[in-house]
């Protein structure tokens, strides 16, 4: 099969990449090693669409994540993906930290940020959110900042494209590329492909997928970034995103509700050698508590709900790479994507198809390109007049799988049936928050596994909780005994 784009890696940046390329007379394929798309950074990162103010000018970064910022609230509403424009604040607890905030206030201005403000004081800081520690010398406030669902925004943009003949191959990992008579040869686990055109948004293997075509222009070197998830009882703490004083590596502990009403804690900053580790330690999550309690000191920590680690794809540049591969230049990155990567990606899109544009591919638009995606409706969030409705329309909306957040069958089905369908129990998760509640599965995880196995008519112990070998089940009870 030969493709006139392969977009390697189905992380928020290739898919926003294949939905853009779905607007034009083109065969693309996204090519994803994992059992689900989001499978990487883009499922466990801090959910945050940034200002812009900490970028330096003149970077990538800053051009980007302005650009991107902007266009996510027509983005969000084409996908139905969950968008709160909340605003952020950088606290400041001495002098020296109030002097970073000037820098960054210009910087932010340099950058083309709107409504920056310099607050003075903890009763100005405490009008915009009260239960910020009295011990706040002043903040900048960010009223441009906002908070999506970051997984939620990458399988939307996945269906997206598909509905508009992308088509997407899970588990599909690339093992090597040639190029010869004018195309990329690509061997995959599944097979081999041509392509004459290759997007490499691979995350922290994108340095791995540049080496395949002799390309070693960049390394990618991972960086561990751990969390806390709390219960919605503390998703008020926090009217606004929290930041402390960034460091040269990190933006620092921040605390922020999130979409779902939740409240999250992190991320720490840790670099490591392993690109798969997502292992998590006391002695970071420990930094994690001790941070949010400084910006917050009134969260109440026994409402923990679960911690992640997410990994950053941190490249040795010091700037996001998006640019054609002195190698191939029908070969274009879209590497590095670390912190304010989220926010960037609309931005990062547009402008790999017009590189792709600028190498020879014709971008001939499409006609009947739809750039709606319409989200699956929640049971939970609906009127009860709503609900019977639904009730009386489909009889598998009345059986409730998961009781912490109220997801019923109806929801699961039509996450599993939907382009690039769920098919392990934490894809379902992603997709209808089955799972995401104070017991974190315990009721619903079998229930899940059952409908699963009945609507992908595979068996029970085939059913995976994530990639790999993570099956759930061994066999049946009375067959082992």
């Amino acid at each position: 099969m030969t493709y006139d784009v392969a977009v390697i890696g189905a992380g928020v940046v290739g898919a926003l990449t294949a939905r853009e390329l779905s607007k034009y007379e083109l065969r693309i394929c996204i090519l994803e090693k994992g059992a689900d798309v989001a499978s990487g950074s883009s499922k466990a990162n801090s959910a945050i669409v940034h200002a812009g103010y900490d970028p330096l000018p003149g970077t990538l970064k800053a051009r980007f994540n302005v650009k991107g910022n902007e266009m996510f609230e027509r983005l969000s509403q084409e996908l139905e993906v969950p968008f709160k424009r909340i605003g952020s604040l950088v606290l400041a607890f001495n002098e020296a930290d109030m002097e970073v905030l000037q820098k960054l206030y210009e910087r932010g201005a340099e950058n083309g940020v709107p409504g920056l403000e310099i607050l003075r004081g903890y009763e100005d800081t405490a009008r915009i959110e009260p239960n910020v520690s009295t011990d706040v010398a002043g903040a900048l406030y960010a009223p441009s900042a906002a908070i999506t669902c970051p997984y939620e925004l990458t399988y939307a943009a996945v269906e997206n494209a598909a509905a508009n003949r992308a088509e997407i191959m899970l588990e599909t990992e690339v093992a090597g590329i040639s190029y010869e008579d004018d195309l990329f040869k690509i061997t995959t686990s599944q097979g081999d492909i041509s392509s004459r055109f290759i997007v490499n948004a691979a995350g922290v293997f994108s340095d791995n997928a540049a080496a395949m075509i002799g390309d070693n222009s960049f390394e990618i070197k991972p960086r561990k970034g751990e969390y806390l998830l709390l219960d919605k009882s503390q998703g008020d703490m926090a009217r606004t995103i929290v930041f402390q004083t960034p460091s040269t590596t990190s933006k620092g502990i921040l605390v922020t509700p999130t979409v779902d009403g939740n409240l999250l804690m992190g991320p720490t900053s840790t670099d490591t050698s392993d690109r798969e580790d997502l292992s998590t330690a006391i002695s970071e999550l420990q930094k994690v508590i001790n941070g949010a309690l400084r910006s917050v000191p009134g969260i109440n920590l026994k409402q923990v709900i679960t911690s992640f680690t997410g990994l950053r794809a941190t490249p040795d540049t010091s700037d996001f790479i998006v640019s054609p591969s002195p190698v191939n230049k029908k070969f274009i990155h879209a590497a590095g994507i670390e912190s304010p990567g989220l926010t960037a990606a609309p931005a990062i899109a547009e402008y790999v198809a017009g590189l792709l544009k600028d190498a020879g591919l014709e971008l001939v638009q499409r006609k009947d390109f739809n750039p709606v995606r319409k989200s699956i409706v929640r049971f939970n969030d609906a009127s009860d007049g709503k609900k019977a409705e639904l009730i009386g329309g489909n009889r598998q909306y009345g059986r409730v799988i998961c009781r912490c957040e109220l997801v019923t069958e109806a929801e699961i089905v039509e996450a599993i049936r939907r382009p690039a369908g769920a098919r392990t129990v934490d894809a379902v998760k992603r997709r209808t928050r089955a799972g995401m509640g104070r017991c974190q599965g315990g009721f619903c995880a079998p229930r899940i596994v059952e409908i699963l196995s009945r609507e992908l008519g595979v068996p029970a112990e085939s059913i995976r909780k994530t990639d790999g070998s993570s099956m759930l089940l061994t066999g049946r009870t009375k067959e082992a005994l």
